[in-house]
């Protein structure tokens, strides 16, 4: 069979016919790789990559975020064990591009490797969790033990692969398809000079960045394509003879780093280049839609969530002003008042950020959930612009102290985060023109310096937003809603009944279930808004008409994050 890995923005392409030669494929971003080592990649532009030359166990099948299809597994496993073992039978004759053959030795290899680095700048967290039931590694949980890291993947006597989970975890096989996830080859990592992946060595590696790995300057991996060359500014991938699925329809692959939008439009339009960072929707609407030889794929669902936080407990007490409510500043916990929270949601003009920012190409969503996932409720309320609202609002809030006094609220955005800049400054008017006590002070700052204030809880205000990981909802919801969550530092509200209900939906397989305790969540979501809850942008992607077979995706694997190099948010 002719198949290639998806190498932008998910889509797959089955033959490519450019101003380059008939069998290249010409990709220009941004920005390049920072990582060949699956283990490490945590990143859009290495896991691009990466996914084209390294194999997971399975993939989505088709356009489906639900349905799985084999890839390094020979069939789809079933869990045993109450849903605690999921054995895994391997496809047979495969070879990884140094030419050593996949066994099962190779995949014990790679999960339990991911186990032991599991350093805070890879994805490994999150099987972590599943594995082990900590997203740490052995040194900041001293519970992770070599034998615990054995007994969660091991290889059996017929060379099946072996997961035990300490608990059953429902998004588990989803975890498995990141493509972070793909099969290493464990005797060209050792020949390299990377962990050997024994007892006797394990505790050198824990919690090891190996983003820089010899791995990583010479990968091995079972995929389509296998890295030619690579320098600062250019990759070189070209097709593997050897590939278990046949030959690829095309034979040579460059990604370029070409940071000037215009220049990358530019070659787009002559045929240079098939498929670019082409910029927001109004970019492509402006400079390349309607143009020769360009096709415009319009109206692709997102796979991330955005909104503006409300901090609940401010750690920051430099940017409170006064630290009172006294029209000169706010106090630490002015946003822990659900009225307060209710009456920012109620300012925000939804439809309005929709025209300026999106042109009208939007989802007003019920939840901090790609409406494409399973678990998403439509039947939950949303907040519209209702100023009456929002007065009315602000008038009960803290016994009426806030309407009297007044407040002046530090809300900071990142810089280059647009959509996030103006999100801000639709908030600001409105609140504003509520009442002229109160004040929103709106200040940009480098990523650097955020991404460190968000984690200690010292913003007090600010736009953010989450990409997928995986095809799951847990990795959403957990994410924005749990007090265990990546954002609780963050936003530090807390609701028991809400942690509770995440807890169960972690641990049942009941897809109907699952769905029902999501839907309490959301529900009570609206009631406190925790969050201001942005419009989803539906994405616009456009390719040379010359491409044939590109297809829309079913998730982006992997997209900006809290750090706009990482999976998450922005």
């Amino acid at each position: 069979m002719n198949r290639i890995l998806p190498l932008t923005c998910a889509l797959l392409c089955s033959a490519a016919v450019a101003a380059a030669p008939r069998d290249t494929l010409v990709i220009q971003q941004a920005a390049t790789v920072t990582t060949l080592d699956p283990t490490a990649a945590y990143d859009t532009f290495s896991l691009q990559v990466l996914e084209n030359m390294y194999e997971t166990l399975w993939t989505y099948k088709g356009a489906s975020l639900t349905q799985m299809t084999p890839l390094l597994a020979s069939a789809l496993p079933t869990y045993t064990n109450g849903g605690k073992t999921l054995t895994v039978s391997l496809r047979k004759g495969v070879k990884f591009h140094s030419g050593n053959p996949m066994t099962c030795l190779d995949a014990q290899y790679t999960y339990r490797r991911n186990l032991v680095t599991n350093s805070a700048e890879s994805a490994n967290w999150f099987i972590s969790d599943a594995l082990l039931g900590t997203r740490d590694n052995a040194a900041a949980d001293k519970s992770v033990t070599w034998a615990r890291i054995a007994g969660a993947v091991s290889c059996d006597a017929q060379g099946q692969l072996v997961f035990k989970l300490p608990k059953p975890d429902p998004a588990f096989m989803a975890k498995l398809a990141f493509a972070g996830q793909g099969v290493l080859d464990s005797k060209w990592a050792a020949k390299l000079g990377e962990w050997n992946g024994s007892e006797a060595t394990w505790r050198e590696w824990v919690g090891k960045d190996v983003s820089a790995s010899r791995l990583s300057a010479q990968p091995s991996g079972t995929g389509a394509y296998q890295l030619l060359r690579r320098d600062a500014d250019n990759v070189l991938l070209k097709a593997f003879p050897e590939y278990w699925g046949g030959k690829p329809a095309i034979s040579n692959v460059i990604m370029q780093k070409v940071s000037e939008l215009a220049v990358r439009q530019q070659a787009f339009l002559r045929g240079d280049a098939d498929l670019i960072e082409a910029g927001t929707r109004a970019n492509v609407e402006a400079q390349l839609k309607g143009k020769p030889g360009v096709t415009v794929l319009d109206n692709l669902p997102s796979a991330g969530a955005q909104a503006l936080f409300m901090n609940n407990k401010i750690k920051n007490s430099a940017a409170l002003g006064s630290g009172k409510l006294d029209g000169k500043g706010i106090p630490a916990d002015f946003f822990a008042d659900a009225a307060v929270r209710r009456a920012f949601a109620s300012a925000f003009d939804y439809d309005q950020y929709m025209r300026d920012v999106q042109r009208g190409k939007a989802v007003k969503r019920t939840m901090l959930l790609p409406d494409t996932f399973p678990g998403y409720s439509r039947a939950t309320k949303t907040y519209s612009y209702d100023p009456a609202q929002a007065q009315a609002l602000f008038k009960a809030a803290r016994g009426g102290e806030v309407w009297k006094n007044g407040f002046t609220i530090n809300a900071n955005y990142r810089t280059g985060h647009i959509a996030g800049q103006v999100a801000l400054e639709l908030l600001k008017r409105n609140v504003e023109a509520l009442n002229p006590k109160f004040r929103i002070n709106i200040i940009e700052e480098p990523w650097s310096e955020q991404s460190k204030k968000m984690q200690e809880g010292l913003e007090i205000m600010l736009p953010m937003g989450w990409s997928a990981d995986y095809a799951d909802p847990d990795n959403f919801l957990y994410t924005f809603y749990s007090s265990g969550g990546f954002f609780y530092p963050t936003n530090n509200w807390k609701d028991a009944d809400v942690d509770r209900w995440l807890e169960q939906a972690r641990t049942t397989v009941d897809a109907a279930a699952r769905a029902k305790l999501y839907k309490q969540v959301a529900d009570r979501a609206y009631q406190e808004s925790p969050f201001i809850v942005l419009p989803a942008e539906t994405n616009i992607r456009p390719v040379r008409s010359t491409l044939q077979g590109p297809r829309r995706p079913p998730t982006i694997p992997c997209a900006p994050s809290a750090s706009p190099e990482r999976c998450g948010g922005n």
